[in-house]
């Protein structure tokens, strides 16, 4: 977080997007301050998850996002999905269930279990995302991308930093190599990824962007089977779950391309 708001920082410089502090109201800051908290704790609680339940578990559940993305949307954002973007999330979803459901019977039904606490703090990452991305569309009506990330980052960033100090876990000093692992995410998942995203969020119902993240657990299976310091193999039942994910996202994705062009 911290180095990708170095490169928000130039962003607001070189666009003079800064200049939209200036309308801030105390309602609309309040909301920034939410998006980043919330994404403070979808970053501490996924990657918590991570080390107590199966890759593929944790990042299917974390995207179950999508369901608390179209509740909140409808209350809170008035903005209600069509009859096929519902039908093609419901199928990703499931699929995504289908991927989770070896390690969530694993798991057992007691929550001292490893594997259940990783599902519940994935799950839980889950509708902090839903949070984070329902107030992201709320507030990029009205301020530009820039400005809007640099205040929700910024939070996101604060909140982390005072975790780690009241857990008391040295930030500093890293070795190289993570430092170029950390550089390299904020490049990649939270400048070409997340703001790009939150791009989206000023033109398209925050339900139809988040379908991005729904092909997420699909992606990183095969990354998890295919990195050597991994190699969690994903089973048959875990592949027919992607093939699923996949086919419900093309389902969504296309009534969401034909509403735009019959609205055009």
């Amino acid at each position: 977080m911290m180095l990708s708001l170095v490169i928000v920082a130039i962003a607001l410089v070189v666009t003079g997007e800064w200049r939209d502090w200036k309308r801030l109201t105390i309602r609309d800051t309040g909301f920034a301050i939410l998006a980043g908290v919330a994404l403070a704790l979808h970053f501490w609680a996924w990657n918590a998850s991570v080390h107590l339940t199966t890759i593929a578990a944790s990042v299917t559940l974390v995207n179950l996002q999508p369901a608390f993305i179209i509740a909140i949307s409808a209350f809170f954002l008035r903005e209600w999905p069509s009859r096929k973007q519902f039908i093609g999330v419901a199928i990703a979803i499931a699929g995504a269930i289908i991927i989770a459901a070896p390690a969530l019977m694993e798991s057992g039904s007691t929550i001292r279990s490893g594997a259940a606490l990783g599902n519940v703090l994935a799950l839980s990452a889950a509708v902090a995302a839903a949070i984070y991305y329902s107030v992201g569309r709320h507030l990029r009506h009205d301020y530009g991308l820039w400005s809007y990330v640099g205040l929700a980052y910024s939070a996101c960033a604060l909140v982390l930093v005072a975790a780690a100090h009241l857990t008391r876990l040295d930030l500093f000093p890293q070795p190289g190599r993570e430092v170029a692992i950390f550089a390299a995410l904020a490049l990649g998942p939270m400048l070409l990824g997340h703001t790009g995203m939150n791009w989206a969020l000023k033109f398209l119902p925050a339900y139809v962007v988040n379908l991005v993240t729904l092909g997420e657990p699909v992606g990183a299976t095969i990354l998890g089977a295919l990195i050597p310091g991994i190699r969690q193999i994903p089973s048959a039942i875990t592949l027919l779950g992607g093939v699923i994910v996949l086919a419900g996202v093309m389902i969504a994705a296309r009534s969401t391309v034909s509403a735009n062009r019959t609205a055009s």
